[in-house]
């Protein structure tokens, strides 16, 4: 027989609906939202928020990138609108409280310890 104490297996906390809105506001108004979390400490410290604020803070940033780069074209001009729609998309799959993975740009925001 051991002595060891087992502890009990603690379950991840439910976000709050505040966080969830949060989470909601940093996709669909990236990347302005994303980095006012970044300055706010009782945000930037919760576990749901910490977890997509960065990958919104890069798909914004990316956003910004594409319409700059594109936006001479009419045709190619809708490529961040298109990428903004897929924001919103994330932004409501995260307000219902299910995983949001982003093909690279989770993999990217994981490995750089965000």
């Amino acid at each position: 027989m051991s002595d060891q104490v087992e502890t009990p297996f603690e379950a991840p906390e439910e976000p709050s609906s505040d966080d969830k809105l949060w989470v909601l506001l940093t996709y669909v108004l990236s990347p302005v939202v994303p980095i006012i979390i970044l300055l706010l400490e009782d945000k930037k410290n919760r576990p749901y928020i910490k977890e997509h604020n960065a990958q919104a803070l890069v798909l914004g940033i990316i956003n910004i990138v594409l319409g700059i780069v594109v936006g001479w074209t009419v045709i190619l001009a809708c490529v961040p609108l298109l990428l903004w729609f897929y924001m919103v998309y994330l932004g409501i799959q995260a307000y219902q409280g299910k995983p949001v993975t982003v093909p690279v740009i989770t993999d990217f925001v994981k490995k750089q310890g965000w």
